[in-house]
């Protein structure tokens, strides 16, 4: 095991905390596997026990890949996010955490505690000058060419105010922008309906905020929609609280399984209806891969000064896998500094006195943040 992570200008080195989630240390060394045979430039320092890690990591062959770091102890999902904050220094969340801080690695990505991640990471990286209430980002199946749409918040904080639902399609933007390399996404505010005068005072607010920073940040503002326009094509990003965000988030994936378990006991009924599976597996298998929430998988945490990627507690080898891509592709494309950039040109430009100042543009005259 590699006790200095040799590293060479073109690698990314992801900090990985393998203790947390619910399928244990196992399954996240093997997701890493994955992900270093589809990608020779990604190195792992590894945050857990030791011995056990050792153990998993060199039967995976990923041992030239990785460094390990020792910690004691284990964030567990029951535990309370202040608890935490307290006493779990000495955790493999902790320690993946400091790596971003230190710089040793551009992105961590943990399947552990929610509310415990985000904690440790406000109080270790730190917010990003002018933003409140950092968010969760979570890629949700839509319409769209990417197959993708961003949703933002999913659940860091229940409440926002206007200020925060502005910042939220900023960050949202810089997010689709990177990740999706759209120059000029769309962005949509959740609401009850698409009149303007519906909703709470707050998003009346926000919707004519985020209308007027459009223009001087180069995305197209659709206005309000609604719940029904979440997996279409006509947006890219979709802003709206955590409470919101959340319950919309759980809904789907219950939905999901509820349809999921119908058709197979459907397909289970009769021996014809076996039959007619047998005849349509090949498109059910198409569907299977389009609708997959492993391939989903990783919420960002966005305004922090480092990148974080939360996995699904419960995520299998495929699912870590997609969320180590995830932060790959983030660490690749500068997105932490980006954002950061794209938040304080409008904290600098101050809403009251008018709207933030264009993104500065590469050579061929796209946005750069």
């Amino acid at each position: 095991m590699q006790a200095g992570l040799p590293v060479s200008s073109s690698d990314t080195v992801i900090s990985i905390d393998a203790m947390g989630g619910d399928l244990g240390p196992a399954v996240v060394v093997a997701g890493m596997a994955m992900s270093a045979k589809a990608n020779p430039e990604v190195r792992f320092i590894v945050h857990g026990d030791k011995d056990e890690l050792s153990k998993h990591i060199e039967k995976r062959g990923i041992a030239d890949r990785c460094e390990i770091r020792h910690t004691d102890d284990v964030v567990t999902m029951h535990e309370k996010p202040s608890h935490v904050m307290r006493h779990g220094k000495g955790t493999s969340m902790w320690s993946a955490i400091d790596a971003v801080r230190a710089g040793d690695a551009t992105v961590c990505v943990s399947c552990g505690n929610t509310g415990a991640l985000m904690a440790v990471a406000m109080i270790r990286l730190r917010k990003v000058p002018g933003v409140n209430r950092p968010a969760i980002a979570c890629l949700w199946p839509s319409r769209n060419p990417s197959g993708f749409n961003v949703m933002l918040d999913v659940g860091a904080d229940i409440r926002a105010d206007q200020d925060d639902l502005l910042q939220y399609a900023l960050m949202g933007l810089s997010y689709a922008r990177n990740g999706f390399d759209l120059t000029r996404p769309r962005i949509g505010l959740l609401n009850v309906g698409t009149e303007e005068h519906k909703g709470r005072a707050e998003l009346k607010v926000a919707h004519e905020m985020i209308e007027a920073a459009a223009e001087y940040n180069d995305f197209e503002y659709v206005g309000f929609i609604e719940g029904g326009d979440i997996p279409s094509d006509r947006v890219d990003v979709i802003v709206t609280d955590g409470f919101t965000g959340n319950v919309a988030l759980k809904t789907a994936e219950g939905t999901a399984n509820l349809i999921s378990g119908r058709l197979r006991e459907a397909f289970l009924y009769s021996l014809p209806s076996r039959f007619a599976a047998l005849l349509a597996y090949p498109s059910l298998q198409r569907l299977k891969k389009r609708i997959d929430p492993r391939q989903a998988n990783g919420g960002v945490f966005l305004g922090l000064n480092g990148t974080v990627v939360k996995s699904h507690g419960s995520a299998d080898a495929t699912g870590v896998s997609a969320a180590i891509k995830l932060a790959f592709q983030l660490a690749q494309s500068g997105f932490g500094e980006k954002l950061a950039a794209r938040v304080a040109s409008v904290t600098e430009a101050g809403q009251s006195e008018g709207p933030a100042p264009k993104a500065p543009t590469t050579a061929k005259g796209k946005p750069n943040t």
